[in-house]
């Protein structure tokens, strides 16, 4: 009995001891993503794949974006704003460290700068800070930016991936080495495979509870449902709509829906007729059914837009009934404006579901008014060649992701052409506007001249649509920024 008793109290001690390993490894977490970065240095490419690995994880900005899309501190604790809204003074924060060891202070900062407006610079969106005129040291954990001109959004822009803050001893690598003051340090890119990261055990701030996160690259959405349903991923934040159902009520999963800042429009390329013909892309809009390709192409999880603005943003004022779907009226466009038969063009569409469904449904829509469409489907790098750098199309389907970009119509080179000096006049009025109040009202009257004018054909708003397994938690619900924030996430039994 007494050797009974000692087995039996072994076998209990060793099932204590193997649960506690399995709690231990509950600090690991697998997820899955569409799309592999081409590159992981935020700061030299414009894709939000980059983002989602590194965003917040690996990088960190002075100011720092959170889930409901407001500016909060980052490596910068604290600031002051001259009373002409010209001279912004950061306090850093002291102590903090990049994953190489090397100490972090204000010099890192004014380099970080210096290279976002070198001449030579590659940031993909170096125009957001051009209105910096001066970046100066005051000492090792003060700097002060001096603009050339008020900067409404100037503290949310330093809150961006493209001006997360780099070391000189680093920057060169970062495309495959990334090596930033993030509480997650990179350990291994097997390209095509997946990227690893581990928690920064001297990081500066709280340590997150989880010590290690892989990013594996699944673009097929069959086999992103295999890895979830066998275990081999935790989660991915953005799942395909139409594979939903298999999760809704199965208790080992949760469904987290909120919004993105992704405006999906019917690109249009303004420069060449018919569609620089205002009743032509009138009648457009009119013939564009939203509720019908929002359940075709998204299941029900898009919102409609009227305007390329997000919806959870306070400054958005509906504008879908500015061009409500109407056929008829669409055909009485046409003919005013000199197609009573209609006309043809092509619809080139990117490798993303949402694209290509929308497409199929947006030709049938337009051919009940006469519009014939030739759907040509190109892979991504043809469409960013032929489409957003050569121009060479007459429509399109995207995605612009990026917060507040409204800004992209106001420069007449962007791909889809819009050139209309009254709005140029408008947002350069609004990017030097700091009062809230004022910002708001002039926001929505730039909606207002892109809604009436029909740009492009505003279909819906993303809907970040994430599967998870049920235990995991914190993760953000809403995408007011590009990226997958990592900090907050961890188990719970």
């Amino acid at each position: 009995m007494g050797r009974i008793f000692k087995s039996a109290a072994l076998a209990l001690a060793l099932m204590g001891a193997l649960s506690g390993v399995a709690l231990a490894q509950k600090t690991e977490v697998r997820i899955g993503v569409a799309l592999e970065p081409p590159i992981l240095d935020p700061t030299a490419g414009a894709a939000e794949a980059i983002d989602i690995v590194v965003y917040q994880n690996i990088f960190e900005g002075l100011t720092s974006i959170d889930e409901n899309g407001a500016v909060q501190p980052g490596l910068a604790s604290e600031w002051t704003i001259s009373d002409d809204n010209l001279t912004y003074t950061f306090k850093l924060h002291e102590g903090v460290t990049f994953h190489d060891g090397s100490a972090f202070d204000a010099d890192d900062v004014k380099f970080t700068f210096d290279r976002i407006l070198a001449a030579d610079s590659v940031n993909a969106h170096k125009e957001l800070y051009t209105d910096i005129e001066s970046v100066t040291v005051v000492d090792p954990f003060t700097i002060t930016f001096k603009l050339k001109k008020p900067v409404g959004l100037f503290l949310f822009n330093l809150g961006r991936g493209d001006a997360v803050i780099v070391a000189l001893e680093s920057a060169d690598n970062n495309a495959t080495t990334p090596i930033g003051t993030g509480p997650f340090a990179f350990v291994q890119w097997d390209k095509g495979n997946r990227v690893l990261l581990e928690r920064y055990e001297p990081y500066w701030g709280e340590l997150p509870a989880l010590t290690k996160a892989t990013y594996r690259f699944i673009g097929d959405t069959a086999a992103m449902t295999s890895a979830l349903l066998a275990g081999d991923i935790d989660g991915t934040n953005n799942f395909a709509p139409d594979s939903l159902a298999v999760f809704e009520g199965n208790p080992q999963f949760k469904v987290l829906v909120g919004t993105t800042e992704g405006e999906t429009i019917l690109g249009t390329n303004n420069r060449k007729a018919p569609f620089d013909n205002l009743k032509v892309r009138q009648a457009m809009a009119h013939a564009l059914d939203r509720k019908a390709i929002i359940n075709g192409a998204t299941y029900g999880y898009g919102t409609p837009i009227g305007a390329p603005f997000a919806p959870h943003n306070a400054y958005y004022v509906d504008l879908t009934n500015t061009y409500p779907y109407d056929p008829e009226a669409a055909k009485e466009l046409l003919a005013e404006a000199g197609y009573p038969d209609g006309f043809s063009a092509t619809l080139k569409l990117p490798p993303l579901g949402y694209a290509r469904l929308s497409g199929q449904i947006i030709a049938s829509q337009f051919a009940a008014v006469g519009i014939k469409l030739e759907l040509i489907n190109v892979e991504f790098a043809q469409w960013l060649q032929d489409v957003y750098t050569n121009h060479d199309f007459d429509l399109t389907i995207i995605s612009h992701v990026e917060p507040f970009d409204i800004g992209n119509y106001a420069n007449p080179d962007y791909y889809f052409g819009y050139d209309n000096p009254e709005f140029q006049a408008l947002i350069k009025t609004l990017n030097e506007t700091v009062d809230d109040a004022k910002r708001k009202e002039l926001a929505i009257e730039a909606q207002t001249i892109l809604a009436k004018d029909a740009v492009n054909g505003y279909l819906f708003e993303l809907a970040q649509t994430g599967v998870w397994n049920a235990k995991l938690a914190g993760m953000w619900q809403n995408s007011p920024i590009e990226g997958l924030v990592l900090r907050g996430v961890h188990w719970v039994e």
